[in-house]
């Protein structure tokens, strides 16, 4: 959020967007609180939908005068090692078109055309299945806490995620290889309430209309370096991280900033510098956050192939129970830099 305001894109977010400072964990019925705010420069997290900021960031660019093309097919990437490199692409109305440019930043996400258009052997990839998977679930009910909710459970983590005050985000630990379709809206809620149960408590979860179930699976990417030539990727086309830790969009954002400051120095004073330091100045984040996002993987998740590593999670809970030490790094890493 700091880094939207500073650049005056951070208006809407700041009018709607609710503001959280605790976190809730649950470990065999029995829950606690980290007051993360309170233990790292009173920083928040602001709960906005991810399509809302995309929303936002298109509207000022185009404000701007930026001019986006949708729905273009073919896209190819050429000359990157020059000068002028450029990029081609058929439009809607199958025309032909290319545009020549000085640099070009690979927003393409994972799935795009900017990654594979390094030439082979050029990048290192580190990946990483975490042989975990989670049912996503979207429903039209109002949240059931104020605090997002992380369950660990001896059928397997869930979690409650708020989104907005009449929509809420589930999420399950389901066992690999399970498609949507194997849950019922009436299993999920029956695994939701018995995952969330506390002992002694008339907390209660709040049902609704099931809108959305998709499988995620839990994985990790990094690629090294994350430029080439006059293409500089940021985001989900230069690294993947599991939603544990919520850190995704804020290292994209970071990646863009980062870019953006590069090229203003480069066009104000014709330095180069900040374009070549760039990956090992994103990369630095990244693999924090990497690391983060794995100690959080194996902290909520039950092992059921691993008795020994389900405990090892439930010792790590405890301890961010009951060790300040503990709770303030765990603050600092989740909603720091």
């Amino acid at each position: 959020m700091t880094m939207l305001e500073s650049f005056g894109l951070a208006d809407r977010l700041l009018m709607e967007a609710d503001r959280h400072g605790t976190c809730e964990f649950r470990v065999n019925g029995q829950a606690f609180q980290v007051a993360y705010s309170d233990l790292y420069e009173g920083q928040n997290h602001y709960v906005y939908p991810q399509q809302e900021v995309v929303k936002d960031l298109i509207a000022a660019f185009l404000d701007g005068g930026g001019d986006i093309r949708f729905s273009v097919s073919d896209v190819e990437l050429r000359d990157l090692t020059c000068s002028s490199p450029s990029v081609a692409w058929t439009s809607t109305d199958g025309r032909r078109e290319e545009i020549s440019c000085d640099f070009v930043a690979g927003c393409d996400g994972f799935h795009g055309v900017c990654r594979p258009s390094i030439p082979d052997g050029v990048l290192t990839e580190f990946s990483h299945h975490h042989g975990i998977e989670w049912l996503a679930i979207l429903a039209e009910a109002p949240p059931s806490t104020k605090a997002i909710i992380y369950a660990l459970h001896e059928d397997g983590f869930a979690g409650h995620m708020l989104r907005s005050p009449t929509i809420s985000r589930f999420y399950l630990q389901v066992p690999v290889g399970t498609k949507a379709s194997d849950w019922s809206d009436e299993q999920v809620w029956e695994a939701l309430h018995k995952r969330f149960a506390l002992h002694g408590s008339t907390w209660s979860l709040t049902e609704g209309k099931i809108v959305e179930k998709r499988i995620l699976d839990m994985r990790s990417h990094v690629v090294e370096p994350m430029s080439y030539g006059r293409l500089y990727l940021l985001g989900d086309a230069a690294h993947i991280i599991t939603p544990v830790g919520a850190k995704g969009m804020n290292l994209a954002m970071n990646d863009a900033a980062t870019l953006s400051r590069a090229l203003t120095e480069f066009y104000a004073t014709g330095s180069e510098t900040g374009l070549k330091t760039y990956s090992d100045d994103c990369l630095r984040r990244v693999w924090r956050a990497q690391e983060f996002s794995q100690w959080m993987v194996n902290m909520i998740h039950t092992d059921v192939s691993s008795p020994f590593f389900g405990r090892l999670a439930q010792a790590r809970l405890e301890h961010l129970a009951e060790s300040p030490a503990y709770r303030a790094s765990f603050a600092e890493n989740y909603v720091g830099p």
